[in-house]
């Protein structure tokens, strides 16, 4: 019979488990005591009421007094140096001795703070404390050996209930395990051979309630020694500082939920111990110790089997990483495989669907569904096409996850009944929920017989005074259940593919569109440019020019004393006008060459193209004065050297040319952490008017004439533009007129 009388406002049956407030019940279990104190002083402002049987003291001798009352001052010396640890806990346990009746007995102490209140509990030690620490090491170096050579999580398991049950001699250690809703099923099992066997039945999630799983993902370690326990009373019930129920989560006196001393009840089981494992940063499973009898573990022991647990949790982690291996690659494979296909294709679908490997490849499925512009393409076993319209507005009003999966789709969308055969599992990936974008894979039905510890469906029992009571079953021997509706469970790496493809079609898309555009740009503006060159090449300007240019020569040479001045002055205007017609030609020419010419794209050394272009224009530099400034050293960028030089030259030239001070400087840099890197070419020259600052990028538009500041074709800006933009850049000019200029463009940094 249950003696744990608890007699709180919260009544608890199976009906309100999973809103049981467990961490506040405002009682503790007898074996030890507790006291919850305020800093920096140290005042006991609540203990539980079994201080007199433990400790000698009334509980009202001791609340509101220092803690001195009970510690000698060398023992709160060496307590409030454990409270300046930055993780208390990691001190545990402290010895402390305390004389109760006349007579010293040493206690274990176990820290913690719970807001803003230390919580001290104290537990008589019955170890011998010398060389605890080899005791220690003994007790776990053997089973850590083990644990680290096993190969797989059953062979874990298996070891480590073997390993906890030698150290702490309970009766029945099992090694249990949630899936994906909370069930459990135990993997393995250590125990008295004349106990029934446990391993391989499942336990339904109501057996471990969802405020008991959370407080297992918190603590790694919980002891009942005497499920027959009378439950010690916390006076009084609220803390002072907070005027609530003390906040017990991370005691390990914290006394048991009323529903879980019944199921133990229930199980034969006298004491138990839970261990956590824990899987990034979840509750993967559970050490779950029983015993026959009542039975108390000592703290030095629980220290042991709370190392162990977390050395399995890393080796949990690490072996399921390693399980399944082949079939990860192989998924990988198909991905890899898949987003090749999707790329070389026109359509990214033809890639998904037309190849082998296929989509279905992917997370193991027999069918698939893309829906896609309004589009249905089918792929394998799948519903009828109306079917699957309807689950996609049922996704599309339901599901806001980019991916959502289940093992029983019927469950959540009762007309999926109706095509089990083909589509009890279900993979969505929404590509975009506002334009109904998706991608499906179906299971069908697995028809499988789940073995269970006892009738999972919680009973309805008759009271002694004719009510109905419902309580945890009683029964745990086999239970066999026919699961229908159900498909294969999906793996978690099959999922994580899933999402993996997403990401690729998003990007497939999204680089063909952008693709797509440039081309739309690109071929827009290489149309009119070659147009242009079309008809100025159409009539054969070059040929005619140069007899034009040739001519004159001839006349001046040949015929100069028929000749006056004023005619070789004109002979003379036709003959550089004829050049400059061919300069603009040529300038034509090249413009038009630079969108049809391939990029020879690499990582550039900008230094040195920029050393070349200085050394090219040496002689101008020299004859004109100028003063090259390069603060520091250029980046290293992605970009094709021979075109990236022609920048750098059109725009140092440009600054030589448009320079009429008396001392000229140019300045090449680039600005810190930009991405792309900004890069500008300064100098302190004539300047720009703001007006001009777009009119100066387009072909052949001079600001001054011809023969002013050195001429040129005006082509020089509209080719550097162009070839910054084949570069995915941006180029442009801030200046202040008179004072001069500074031309920006972006590169990408090299990778």
């Amino acid at each position: 019979m249950n003696t744990n009388k608890n007699d709180t406002a919260f009544t608890v049956d199976l009906t309100n488990c999973d809103k049981e407030p467990i961490h506040i019940p405002g009682f503790v279990q007898p074996h030890g005591v507790l006291l919850a104190i305020k800093e920096p002083e140290l005042t006991i402002l609540q203990v539980s009421n079994n201080t007199y049987n433990c400790l000698g003291f009334h509980p009202e001798e001791l609340l509101n007094q220092p803690l001195r009352k009970l510690l000698e001052s060398e023992q709160i010396d060496f307590l409030n140096d454990c409270l300046t640890q930055e993780d208390i806990q990691i001190v545990n346990p402290l010895e402390f001795t305390i004389k109760t009746f006349q007579k010293p007995i040493i206690f274990d102490g176990i820290i913690h703070r719970s807001n803003g209140v230390v919580i001290l509990e104290l537990e008589p030690a019955i170890l011998e404390k010398n060389n605890n620490y080899f005791r220690f090491y003994h007790l776990v170096k053997l089973a850590i050996g083990k644990l680290q050579s096993a190969k797989t999580v059953t062979e874990i398991g298996q070891i480590i209930v073997t390993e906890v049950r030698r150290i702490t001699g309970f009766d029945r250690v099992m090694f249990y395990r949630f899936d994906r809703d909370w069930n459990g099923i135990v993997i393995a099992e250590d125990k008295q051979e004349h106990l029934p066997s446990y391993l391989d039945l499942h336990y339904p999630a109501s057996d471990i309630p969802t405020p008991a799983r959370k407080l297992y993902s918190q603590n790694w370690l919980r002891l009942i020694p005497d499920a027959d326990y009378q439950a010690a009373a916390i006076v009084p019930t609220n803390n002072s500082l907070t005027d609530e129920p003390l906040d017990l989560s991370g005691s390990v006196l914290r006394s048991v939920s009323p529903c879980h001393i019944e199921y133990l009840h229930n199980m034969g089981v006298k004491a138990s111990m839970s261990i956590s494992i824990i899987k990034n940063n979840k509750l993967w499973g559970l050490i779950a110790c029983h015993h026959q009898t009542p039975k108390y573990v000592p703290y030095e022991i629980r220290n042991a089997c709370e190392f162990l647990g977390q050395v399995t949790s890393l080796e949990i982690a690490t072996k399921e990483d390693n399980e399944d291996s082949e079939s990860k690659i192989e998924i990988k494979s198909v991905l890899a495989k898949l987003v090749e296909y999707m790329s070389a294709e026109k359509s990214f679908i033809d890639g998904l669907i037309n190849k082998q490997p296929n989509i279905l490849y992917l997370v193991n499925a027999q069918g698939a569904a893309i829906c896609f512009n309004k589009e249905l393409y089918l792929l394998g076993n799948t519903p009828e096409k109306q079917d699957i319209q309807n689950l996609l507005l049922w996704i599309h009003n339901n599901i806001d996850e980019d991916i959502f999966y289940t093992d029983s789709l019927s469950q959540v969308y009762p007309e999926a009944e109706k095509f089990k055969d083909v589509a009890s599992g279900l993979i969505a990936l929404s590509i975009s929920k506002t334009q109904n974008k998706y991608v499906l894979w179906f299971r069908p039905e697995e028809v499988q017989t789940v073995n269970w510890g006892g009738n999972p469906n919680q009973p309805v029992e008759v009271s002694e005074n004719g009510g109905l009571h419902l309580s945890p079953r009683k029964s745990f021997e086999l239970w066999k259940e026919i699961v229908r509706l159900k498909s294969l469970p999906w793996k978690s790496y099959e999922v994580n593919a899933a999402a993996e493809l997403r990401g690729a079609i998003i990007t497939v898309v999204l680089r063909k569109v952008d693709e797509l555009a440039k081309l739309n740009t690109e071929l827009e503006r290489s149309n009119k440019e070659l147009d242009a060159f079309a008809y100025i090449a159409s009539h054969d300007l070059k040929e005619p020019l140069r007899g034009i240019h040739n001519y004159s020569n001839f006349l001046i040479e040949d015929y100069s004393e028929n000749l006056d001045e004023e005619g070789k002055d004109k002979l003379r205007t036709l003959i550089r006008l004829t050049q400059r017609m061919e300069d603009l030609i040529d300038s034509l020419l090249q413009f038009s060459r630079l969108g049809r010419v391939d990029m020879s794209m690499q990582p550039t050394d900008l230094n040195a193209v920029v050393h070349r272009i200085l050394d090219l224009l040496s002689a101008r530099i020299e004859e004109t004065g100028v003063e090259i400034r390069i603060p520091r050293q250029l980046p290293i960028v992605y970009c094709d050297r021979i075109q990236v030089g022609e920048v750098f030259s059109n725009l140092i030239s440009n600054a030589i040319k448009y320079n009429d001070k008396t001392e000229k400087w140019i300045e090449i840099g680039y600005i810190e952490a930009s991405d792309p890197v900004i890069f500008y070419v300064r100098d302190n020259g004539i300047g720009i008017r703001e007006k001009h600052f777009d009119v100066i990028f387009r072909i052949f538009k001079r600001l001054h004439g011809p023969s002013k500041y050195g001429g040129g074709t005006g082509a020089g800006l509209t080719i550097t533009k162009k070839i910054v933009e084949r570069h995915d850049g941006k180029i442009w000019v801030e200046s202040d007129y008179g004072e001069g200029s500074t031309f920006y463009f972006t590169l990408q940094k090299d990778n």
